[in-house]
């Protein structure tokens, strides 16, 4: 390792833009995507915001540890599928789920009533065909410009990149489960 002097200088100049909503995407194969957003959901939480997150892998009755303690600080958090596809009993249910919660999305993307919203694990839907891409980049295009939309999910299409103005790719460099260690309750699930 290399050792670093601290930096003593200011590295960038304050941007002098406006300050709006922006659409933030978390990608990538590595693990930490949902984390990052609703760690801005706490974030922005904290700070008096209105905040809803919505997320398609999760049915409504999940009770990760998320759910329990966004339950507890009165954030809205709505699982709107029936699990990942591998667990799914009918497909074609799974995608009216998907695309039934697509429709709350867009109309509290909309509405303007929330400053965040987070859509978790939206790329899988719109991957499988279940949400069409070009509603969600028009919901996001028309959006009042005070909401900020969080996205994630592996494989974000290079449409959504484009009209994002914040994409972080998360890169899995080690996992716990290529040795064959579980999942971990209270770390992932």
């Amino acid at each position: 390792m290399e050792i670093k002097a601290p930096t003593t200088e200011k590295p960038y100049e304050k941007p002098t833009g406006e300050r709006r909503g922006l659409i933030i995407v978390n990608t990538g194969d590595g693990k930490g995507k949902t984390t990052a957003a609703l760690g801005l959901a706490l974030r922005a939480h904290g700070r008096g915001f209105s905040v809803r997150v919505f997320q398609f892998m999760k049915h409504e009755s999940a009770a990760f540890g998320e759910h329990r303690t966004f339950a507890k600080l009165g954030i809205p958090i709505e699982g709107l599928g029936d699990g990942f596809s591998w667990t799914s009993k009918d497909l074609e249910q799974s995608a009216k789920l998907a695309y039934a919660g697509w429709r709350r999305c867009r109309e509290s993307i909309l509405s303007g009533d929330e400053f965040l919203v987070v859509l978790d694990e939206i790329t899988y839907p719109i991957q499988f065909g279940w949400i069409p891409l070009e509603e969600v980049l028009d919901a996001l295009r028309e959006r009042p410009s005070s909401v900020t939309v969080v996205l994630t999910g592996r494989g974000a299409p290079a449409e959504l990149i484009e009209l994002a103005d914040t994409v972080s790719e998360v890169k899995m460099v080690k996992h716990a489960f290529e040795a064959g260690v579980p999942a971990q309750r209270g770390i992932e699930h």
